[in-house]
C-alpha cells in the first residue's frame, strides 16, 4: 500500500523513473515540494531536469514511482486526466514561448483564463495587467511574428501567471533573455509565485539564478546528488538582490 504524501507538499514523488527511448532520464527520483514555495532544480543539461517537470506536471506519465498532487494520485491518471489537470491547475512556461501564433498577445495572455470559464472582459483585464507587469503592455495588439523572441518569452511567462494555477513550472523560462532582462523576469515570476502563494518548480543550469529560490535540489544523470536543503544566504551576485531579501517578500 502506498504511503499517503505529507499534507503540506503541494507535489510529491516517490521513486519515479523514467527512460526516453530505452535512455533512462530519471533514476528513482523521489522529491517533495511545499505549498507556496519557490524550488530551483538544478543540473548539467541532459541531467533529467526537463523530464522532472514533465513528470511532475503531469506532461510526461512515470514509468515506475508515484506522483502526487495535492494528496491525489497524478501517476493514475490516463491521458484525459493529466490534460484536464495541467489546463485547470497547473501553469507552465519553457525555454521556447509556444505562443499561438493566429492570436495576439493580449489574446495569447486571455486564452487559459477563457478555457477555464473566466468571462471576457475579466480575462483581458488579467492579460493587460500582466503584460504591464512584464514590460510588453505595448505590444499586446501585435502578433508573435512581428515579435523578438524576447519579447515572445515574457508574453508566455504572462501566460502562465494570469490564471494563477496553485503551481507553476517553469523550465529554463530565461534562456532567450540577456542577464539583466532574464534577473527582472525571475523577480517579477517569483515575487508573484509569493504574493499569490503559488508553488514555483523551477528547472535551471544557471547557478546564477538558484539565489531566487527557497531551497534548490540537484540533478545528475537522472539522480538527485544531495538532498533539498535551503539556498544560502548572502549569496547574490553583486548589484543584485540577495536570497535573504527576496524571501522576505513572503513574511
Amino acid at each position: 500500500m502506498s504511503a499517503a504524501p505529507p499534507d503540506n507538499d503541494v507535489l510529491w514523488a516517490r521513486g519515479i523513473v523514467k527512460s526516453h527511448h530505452g535512455t533512462p532520464a530519471l533514476r528513482g527520483i523521489s522529491i517533495g515540494v511545499r505549498e507556496g514555495e519557490v524550488l530551483a532544480v538544478t543540473g548539467p543539461r541532459g541531467s533529467g531536469k526537463s523530464t522532472l517537470l514533465g513528470c511532475l506536471s503531469a506532461l510526461l506519465p512515470v514509468d515506475k514511482g508515484e506522483v502526487w498532487f495535492n494528496s491525489a494520485p497524478v501517476h493514475t491518471l490516463g491521458r484525459a486526466g493529466r490534460e484536464r489537470l495541467r489546463r485547470d491547475r497547473f501553469g507552465f512556461v519553457g525555454s521556447e514561448p509556444h505562443l499561438v501564433p493566429e492570436l495576439t498577445a493580449r489574446e495569447n495572455v486571455a486564452l487559459p483564463l477563457l478555457l477555464a470559464g473566466a468571462g471576457n472582459k475579466a480575462a483581458y483585464t488579467a492579460a493587460d495587467e500582466w503584460l504591464e507587469r512584464l514590460d510588453v503592455g505595448e505590444v499586446a495588439r501585435q502578433r508573435p511574428e512581428r515579435l523578438v523572441r524576447s519579447q515572445c518569452q515574457r508574453i508566455a511567462v504572462a501566460r502562465a501567471l494570469a490564471p494563477l494555477p496553485p503551481v507553476v513550472f517553469a523550465d529554463d523560462p530565461t534562456a532567450p533573455l540577456h542577464r539583466e532582462a532574464s534577473d527582472q523576469v525571475l523577480r517579477i515570476l517569483t515575487s508573484a509565485a509569493r504574493s499569490h502563494q503559488l508553488t514555483l518548480v523551477l528547472a535551471t543550469h544557471d547557478p546564477e539564478l538558484v539565489r531566487f529560490a527557497d531551497r534548490a535540489v540537484a540533478l545528475v544523470d537522472g539522480r538527485l546528488t544531495a538532498p533539498a536543503a535551503p539556498v544560502p544566504r548572502g549569496t547574490a551576485a553583486p548589484g543584485t538582490a540577495s536570497a535573504s531579501a527576496v524571501s522576505a517578500t513572503r513574511r
